[in-house]
């Protein structure tokens, strides 16, 4: 688990630098998305990922690693909406923006290092399409909760299921590194 702790951390530092970047060009204009807006353009993302996997013609010459990224970099957003809550304009500098992806970022971390623990790494003989299904997959249960106002009855929420698509998209660009 040593390596997996290792490559989490060098895909997430190559995410965190495009956040940084984005937030020196864009200021912090996400605080004004509510959690369905995120979700869609998590949706759009993942949905991309699938057709580039299915398709064997791309009008456009480009991998999925974009867009795992752009998952990981969304799904920090929600969680940090869910956190804040929306506002009606930007009200974070780059600062406390970037200590809270870090903050999100170690709380995620360690989801994946109990659940790697628990599960022995297995996420390791998946295929990245599958890992893309699941990540479509926890989107529609995301999508069923926001439309439930919130409420479930035995579902472990929203957060978990960000964090999940988060690990699951760290795990697909680890696994894209050794099939390149």
């Amino acid at each position: 688990m040593k390596n997996t702790s290792l490559e989490y951390d060098k895909v997430i530092e190559k995410c965190r630098s495009l956040f940084v970047n984005k937030l020196q060009d864009y200021g912090c204009a996400w605080r004004i998305l509510r959690l369905p807006s995120l979700t869609d353009q998590l949706y759009i993302k993942a949905q991309r990922i699938r057709s580039l996997q299915e398709n064997e013609i791309r009008k456009i010459d480009e991998d999925e690693t974009g867009e795992f990224i752009g998952i990981i970099n969304y799904s920090i957003i929600a969680l940090i909406q869910l956190e804040l809550g929306v506002v009606d304009q930007p009200d974070l500098d780059v600062k406390r923006a970037v200590e809270m992806y870090n903050t999100k970022i170690l709380e995620t971390k360690s989801l994946m290092e109990a659940k790697n623990h628990d599960y022995g790494e297995a996420w390791r003989e998946m295929r990245v399409s599958s890992l893309t299904d699941l990540i479509l997959q926890k989107l529609l249960r995301v999508k069923q909760i926001e439309d439930n106002k919130g409420k479930t009855v035995v579902s472990e929420g929203i957060t978990a299921n960000y964090q999940d698509m988060l690990n699951y998209s760290v795990f697909a660009l680890i696994l894209m590194q050794f099939h390149q």
